[in-house]
């Protein structure tokens, strides 16, 4: 099995990794510097620590939207699946969605995909396949759904005739209504056959509206789009699909590893639904 490689000290990946942007704070080096990263620049590490004073308990609310992609990995593969397409991937964060589906289901085949040049070269050199299964990355942006879905690479490791979880993780929140996310999404459901899931989590201002408007006008002010949804805005997204148990709830009620004394405490709403 191949090594993976250090980004920080491989010189290729470095190249590689210089963004073009790195003035315009970026949501997933955000959520990497408040799970502990180093995989940041001064402007996101700025703008997210303005998000800790407004909202202290932000590290543990990332955590908490990490968390639900592993259980949320185990238990599709235990349902069977065996394809995932995760879009916006984010900067790997150990154990990756791949190592929890493949270390239930060894031949699990994985696409990321993600439009940020950090995270392509980080996943690239950092997220590596078991000896069964499949890995692959693509570059690729969520309100781009034909392209995704042309992509020569995606087609080769999935296979659009059987049962795909696309995993939509904190990610919608980055397109505005503008931009017809609603759209994008039901042609990526579209595209999927009968017994594929869609996984979605989506911060919200329905838990503390004053403080969400607070933080979501300054991620403006730095120039990055930042939407929080409604329950009934996130729950558009599966269209006509099928939540499984226990529904659209606050992230960490979803299927929780143990007791959750305030689910809500984490202002993500998160669910999982199936196409019939």
């Amino acid at each position: 099995m191949t090594e993976p490689v250090n980004p920080l000290e491989d010189s290729t990946v470095r190249q590689q990794a210089v963004h073009p942007d790195h003035l315009i704070p970026n949501s997933a080096r955000m959520y990497d510097y408040w799970l502990g990263g180093k995989d940041n620049y001064a402007a996101d590490r700025q703008l997210a620590d303005l998000f800790l004073q407004k909202i202290p308990s932000m590290r543990e609310m990332a955590r908490a939207n990490r968390d639900f992609v592993n259980r949320a990995a185990h238990v599709l593969a235990a349902e069977g699946v065996r394809q995932f397409l995760d879009i916006g991937t984010g900067i790997p964060t150990s154990p990756n969605l791949h190592e929890t589906a493949q270390g239930v289901a060894p031949d699990a085949h994985v696409v990321y995909a993600d439009n940020d040049p950090v995270v392509l070269a980080h996943a690239r050199a950092l997220m590596i396949s078991n000896e069964v299964g499949q890995v692959a990355y693509i570059d690729a942006d969520v309100r781009k759904a034909e392209e995704i879905l042309a992509n020569p690479e995606l087609q080769a490791q999935l296979d659009l005739e059987r049962p795909v979880a696309l995993m939509l993780i904190a990610v919608m929140m980055l397109i505005g209504e503008e931009e017809g996310p609603q759209a994008s999404v039901a042609r990526l459901r579209e595209a999927l056959p009968s017994g594929s899931y869609l996984a979605i989590t989506h911060p919200t201002a329905d838990f503390d509206p004053p403080v969400v408007a607070e933080v979501t006008d300054a991620a403006r002010a730095s120039g990055m789009t930042f939407v929080p949804r409604s329950k009934a805005e996130v729950q558009a997204f599966f269209g006509d699909w099928e939540l499984i148990e226990p529904g659209l709830v606050p992230v960490r009620a979803w299927r929780p590893d143990g007791p959750v004394e305030n689910p809500e405490s984490a202002w993500y709403w998160a669910g999982i639904a199936k196409k019939p």
